[in-house]
């Protein structure tokens, strides 16, 4: 994998990170924490997939590393969602 490749996948998780960020109503971390949901989100997804028995719906290949897009998207809100639920938020 080349630099450029990792790159984009890091653009890529941090895209798939925020949309799950902006699906579940709960954003911190900025930049760095989308990219960290993003493939925690794709993790998450993909184990979830498997273990039900569900298909990769759109996966992106870059430099032989499948990344699957659906599947970090759905994950990262599920993930995001059950971290807003442990964390507290202060007083305004």
């Amino acid at each position: 994998m080349t630099l450029i490749e990792l790159f984009l996948l890091l653009l890529i998780a941090g895209i798939c990170g925020a949309i799950g960020q902006a699906l579940s109503g709960y954003s911190r971390g900025g930049c760095l924490g989308a990219i960290a949901i993003g493939f925690i989100g794709s993790l998450i997804g993909t184990w979830l997939a498997r273990e039900i028995g569900l298909p990769a719906l759109f996966s992106i290949d870059i430099g032989g590393t499948a990344f699957p897009i659906v599947w970090s998207i759905l994950g990262g809100a599920l993930f995001v969602a059950l971290l807003s639920l442990i964390t507290r938020r202060g007083r305004p």
